[in-house]
């Protein structure tokens, strides 16, 4: 049986260790998204990843993903606003210009590259749900 003691310890740990353990999925999302291997993301690097990605996703080869396939991805309402035919589905261009924008909002310095700081923030991990 697990003491109080014990459990509070764990705990702890977790607690303090977060902020590295979220640092670090930052910088794995990295290495993985940065071919070139200067230390940050750019744009073309993240839709070619994403391009890839949707390649994957569509199983059935269509040329579109639909909120089966987006699961994980896109909530239904992220991808109601994604879709401006209304059709249910986003197309290769339609996923990238969301890319293009969860990339603007993850770059608040505006300098056009992701590091894993930025990637590891909140508009960053919603770029990397597109990614990964």
């Amino acid at each position: 049986m697990i003491s109080r003691r014990s459990l509070a310890l764990s705990l702890a740990m977790v607690v303090l260790s977060g902020p590295a353990l979220a640092a670090s999925g930052g910088r794995s999302a990295l290495r993985m998204l940065d071919p070139d291997n200067d230390g940050t993301v750019d744009l073309a690097e993240a839709k070619k990843a994403a391009a890839n990605l949707f390649a994957k996703l569509d199983p059935d080869h269509d040329g579109t993903l639909d909120a089966r396939e987006l699961r994980g991805r896109l909530t239904a309402k992220e991808l109601a606003a994604a879709d401006p035919d209304h059709n249910g589905t986003l197309t290769l261009d339609e996923y990238l210009a969301v890319v293009e924008q969860r990339f603007k909002a993850a770059d608040p310095d505006n300098d056009g590259t992701l590091d894993a700081k930025e990637l590891n923030s909140r508009a960053g991990r919603a770029l990397l749900r597109l990614l990964k």
